[in-house]
């Protein structure tokens, strides 16, 4: 196991945060940008870094190892292959240097090229690939190391959409099978649920909320993580808008958060709200005044105005929606989240 402990990602911060990621599982670790994604890898694989803390892998210190001497991999976003080896070689030099089989050596490389999209390329150089292809190289090359630690900081961000699907799925299979420990850092909350075990939440260095990726979606401790794992983010009102409708703050998801907000807001996301006449016994209905729409075929985005604030409602298919129409949204009970005490 990989504990972490009073890590300060920024050092501005006075009140560093813990963190244990778990041998076997894919940890990951969701903010946005400067949120501290990448000054925690460097902190973990030993870098030049701000961040500071205590660090152990399966209890022994790792505060005063080198880079080389931890047991950990790292594939940064602004990928770096060796220019003079080809590729094969290039996934090679790991397990060179660690003076391992050449039988093996040559069947883990078509191994790994072939799961990377590379075994039909083994012998160009990485100034011959693509951008993605020499990201996959990268990755590739980290596998082979076969530590006992693997950083992913955004490792797929530069690969065109189908692509980094296909690899993220890949990447999962891949290590579903190993004990190896990884961290993958993103901004994008879709990730959490195609790869993690685990789910760390960081905004401007700060630990949010972690836990179970589902667990955290559907409960979170405030507005900012809740936000995090929302895409548009989540749509807020006052507690009054609710009068009249049979509902209070203690029948929402989250009703135990402190009143760590400005006021007491209720929210709502995106993909929880539908279409109705009336709301019924079950759901809570606001008015919509729709302002935009922006579609592409499978699911549609209306943009509007409820009360001061403005609204995304995230709904499948093409809609016969305009802008100017006033319309009912619903949301039901279970789906509305709390933000500030009763």
């Amino acid at each position: 196991m990989l504990r972490i402990q009073n890590v300060l990602l920024n050092p501005g911060l006075n009140c560093g945060f813990d963190h244990d990621f778990l041998p076997g599982k894919m940890t990951v670790v969701l903010g946005r940008n400067q949120a501290g994604k990448t000054n925690l890898c460097r902190l973990i694989a030993g870098l030049s870094t701000q961040a500071s803390g205590d660090l152990s892998l399966h209890g022994q210190s790792m505060n005063n190892l080198n880079p080389q001497k931890r047991s950990v991999a790292v594939v940064f976003q602004a990928f770096v292959n060796y220019p003079n080896w080809s590729v094969a070689q290039n996934i090679a030099s790991p397990m060179v240097a660690a003076n391992a089989d050449k039988a093996y050596i040559q069947d883990r490389v078509a191994e790994l090229a072939g799961t990377l999209g590379l075994g039909d390329l083994l012998e160009r150089m990485p100034n011959e690939l693509s951008g993605g292809q020499q990201q996959r190289l990268a990755i590739a090359r980290a596998l082979a190391k076969e530590a006992q630690v693997l950083l992913l900081d955004e490792p797929l961000v530069n690969l065109d959409y189908k692509l980094r699907e296909a690899l993220a799925l890949e990447l999962r299979s891949l290590l579903e099978a190993s004990d190896t420990t990884v961290v993958y850092t993103t901004t994008d909350p879709k990730d959490a649920f195609t790869l993690g075990d685990d789910l760390l939440l960081l905004d401007q260095g700060k630990k949010l909320q972690s836990g179970a990726p589902l667990a955290v979606y559907q409960k979170p401790t405030g507005l900012a993580g809740a936000n995090l794992m929302s895409d548009p983010g989540i749509n807020t009102f006052p507690w009054t808008a609710l009068e009249g409708q049979g509902f209070s703050q203690r029948g929402a998801v989250n009703d135990s958060l402190a009143n760590e907000e400005k006021g007491d807001l209720g929210g709502v996301r995106p993909e929880h709200l539908f279409f109705a006449d009336r709301a019924g016994e079950d759901a809570v209905s606001f008015k919509l005044q729709v302002s935009a729409l922006e579609t592409s075929g499978d699911e549609t985005f209306v943009h509007g105005m409820v009360g001061q604030e403005l609204w995304v409602v995230r709904c499948p298919g093409m809609l016969n929606v305009q802008p100017g129409q006033e319309l009912t949204v619903a949301a039901a009970k279970r789906d509305i989240l709390s933000f500030g005490g009763v």
